[in-house]
């Protein structure tokens, strides 16, 4: 639609000023709402979910972020794999309290050490596709083919959909993280005093809901940080993935 400034003639000009604030806003609004929803989509192939267990008490883990972070420019990044950073708490004891550091990640962790059975856990520490992972690499291509995984955020809500395209669909449970990026920290004790830390991919909240018939809807409020999402789906009560999503938000 053209917008012909020649036939406001007859107005006067605050009321010409008025009809274009007023279709400003109105334009604004309407944007708005579309950059608002925002449809993800697997594809059939497996893309693997990478996570990082990290922590700003820890002096060993800023090489391991900035690594993580460089993964913003790769082409790969989204269609084969999916990266996050969970930040775990027992390092605060070390004088420097972690704003990111949750005891929910820093037991996700835990559950992973026990399914290894292994008694410690330790940062950086890298998992893919619910294993431990000791090489620091991109992920290659995987050649599973486990479905399609489709995510789609609107009005304050999340609807996912998972078809394996093999069988019927089954009860599985969506795990669904926000993740923030360029958080920069000024650390100003523990191991990493003095430093400014800068990180991507952190975790700032996980949701988790059962799929019924591959199927799940559930609210879900995204604030001012929130720069992209990833989601994966498991077994219910399962770690490993089946199969991950993610991308953008802004």
């Amino acid at each position: 639609m053209q917008f012909n400034v020649a036939e406001t003639a007859p107005y006067s000009q605050g009321k010409f000023e008025s009809m274009r604030a007023i279709i400003f806003i109105m334009l604004c609004a309407g944007w708005n709402a579309q950059a608002a929803d925002r449809t993800f989509e697997s594809g059939p192939q497996k893309i693997h979910l990478l996570e990082l267990f990290t922590s700003e008490g820890c002096s060993s883990c800023p090489p391991a972020e900035a690594w993580l972070s460089k993964m913003k420019t790769e082409p790969r990044l989204w269609k084969d794999f999916v990266p996050i950073a969970f930040h775990v708490d027992y390092w605060d004891r070390l004088g420097w309290r972690d704003p990111f550091a949750s005891k929910q990640w820093t037991a996700r962790q835990y559950q992973y050490s026990a399914s290894w059975k292994s008694e410690s856990v330790y940062t950086p520490g890298f998992v893919l596709d619910g294993r431990e992972c000791l090489k620091r690499a991109v992920p290659p291509s995987s050649s599973e083919r486990p479905g399609v995984l489709k995510v789609v955020v609107a009005d304050e809500k999340i609807t996912a959909e998972f078809n394996s395209g093999n069988g019927p669909k089954r009860d599985l449970a969506l795990h669904l993280a926000t993740l923030g990026f360029d958080r920069t920290t000024k650390i100003t004790a523990g191991e990493n005093n003095g430093r400014n830390l800068h990180q991507d991919f952190v975790v700032l909240s996980l949701a988790s809901e059962q799929m019924s018939n591959g199927k799940v809807e559930f609210p879900l409020t995204l604030d001012a940080r929130t720069g992209a999402i990833a989601a994966w789906i498991t077994e219910p009560n399962q770690l490993e993935p089946i199969q991950a999503v993610g991308g953008w938000l802004r």
